[in-house]
């Protein structure tokens, strides 16, 4: 709708211009000024506004749908709302996952302005996460809705094989945060993989692996929120830690199965009672050696990523001149790349860009020490995490990968619906 009306404003204009063109204005003689003539820019003051009531409203809906009404159907349209206006109609931008980079480019930067609109993007599934889980997730996120529309089967992948993939959103995450602090690119925002789809063009590459992930959609749940949501790992954290716990039904589990085989995102786990226990000193001194080795792993991790802070500073556009520079003045019979070209003439100076490049690869130093570490922590949190073997008597919702899509719901016979299969 916005770009139709942008369209018809543009018509509008020209036709102004024409009419001008054809009918000029009147040469006073006696001296008179036309007054200059200023049109209002759009009100985005407005659109912000909306979408910030909008992501509160909708949040709070699905909070009513999942807790309350245990609807999937509410939840669906959520997401359908959400693709149709965040996705569409807004294009996508600004959104709570690219938020992360305006909120990490802030805390570094002090003349870096933060909009008030943006750092709410950014709190606000934070502050419903841990208060109920990734209501975010379920269908206020238009990425995240997209793939949820449009899902039709679910391949089931290996316990093995996802706790490996999971572990890809953190090391996005990582980057994300180096290359934001450094302020050499926003790489969400350069690898986003719907925004193009949303804009109807952009980066063909990046749009053909999103057009890739939604084809995956259809027979995997939420490929992009599972396995590379930078964002998502963020609120896994807090809603592993909320207040509410969701359940499938309130009138108890029957074991019946049924919503861990409905469950696209592998969510649900299943009872553990096995009749050959294991003695508790060995499962006691596995999670001590995980502990110890915890601190080591992260050590060497930070050490690791942290020694190859300069070849990752390459990133920055003046360390990438500055060793383009420097090549060109090694080997002076090769031909002048454009970059280098460019700084000769402007009349660029030698000294000026090696000081700011040693600032540069100063913090790159520091924060690649310091995702190193993040890396290195999650990936043995995870081993540590899979080590614990911890009793149930009935089937449970992990809460840090559970996305609220209201699947369960429909399924479990104990809501006194009627079973539609869909896998």
């Amino acid at each position: 709708m916005r770009k139709t009306l942008t369209i018809l404003i543009g018509i509008s204009y020209s036709f102004h211009a024409f009419a001008v063109a054809r009918f000029p204005k009147p040469d006073f003689t006696s001296g008179y000024q036309y007054p200059d003539i200023f049109h209002g820019a759009p009100n985005e003051l407005f659109w912000n506004i909306l979408d910030v009531v909008l992501l509160i409203g909708m949040m709070g809906l699905v909070v009513w749908a999942a807790y309350k009404k245990r609807s999937r159907t509410i939840i669906l349209s959520m997401s359908l709302v959400s693709v149709l206006y965040f996705g569409f109609f807004r294009s996508g931008c600004v959104c709570s996952v690219g938020s992360i980079q305006n909120v990490v480019t802030a805390v570094v930067d002090s003349n870096y302005h933060l909009p008030w609109y943006v750092l709410l993007v950014f709190l606000l599934p934070i502050v419903f996460a841990l208060l109920f889980g990734r209501v975010f997730c379920s269908g206020v996120c238009p990425l995240g809705a997209l793939q949820e529309l449009i899902n039709v089967r679910n391949f089931r992948l290996s316990r093995a094989v996802s706790a490996t993939l999971t572990m890809i959103p953190w090391i996005y995450l990582a980057f994300t945060i180096l290359y934001s602090a450094t302020r050499s690119q926003f790489l969400i925002c350069r690898l986003d993989p719907f925004v193009g789809i949303f804009r109807l063009g952009g980066d063909l590459g990046v749009m053909s692996f999103g057009i890739v992930l939604l084809i995956m959609s259809i027979f995997i749940g939420r490929p992009f929120c599972q396995f590379l949501c930078p964002y998502g790992a963020l609120l896994s954290v807090f809603s592993a830690l909320s207040w509410k716990k969701l359940e499938m039904t309130d009138k108890g589990c029957i074991n019946c199965a049924l919503c861990s085989v409905s469950c696209p995102v592998d969510a649900i786990r299943a009872p553990q009672n096995s009749k050959t226990k294991e003695e508790r000193r060995k499962g006691v001194n596995r999670i001590i050696l995980f502990a110890i080795l915890l601190p080591v792993l992260t050590f060497a991790g930070s050490i690791l990523i942290g020694s190859q802070s300069d070849a990752l500073s390459l990133a920055h556009k003046d360390v990438y001149l500055y060793e383009l520079l420097q090549r060109q003045e090694a080997q002076p019979e090769l031909e002048e790349p454009l970059e280098v070209e460019t700084f000769h003439a402007l009349g660029g100076d030698m000294e000026e860009l090696k000081a700011k490049v040693d600032d540069i690869r100063s913090d790159y130093q520091f924060y690649a020490y310091l995702i190193g570490a993040l890396i290195s922590f999650v990936i043995g949190f995870k081993l540590l995490k899979l080590s614990l073997k911890r009793g149930r008597k009935t089937y449970e919702i992990d809460m840090a990968r559970c996305t609220l899509c209201g699947k369960c719901f429909n399924y479990c016979p104990q809501n006194g619906r009627k079973l539609k299969v869909e896998n």
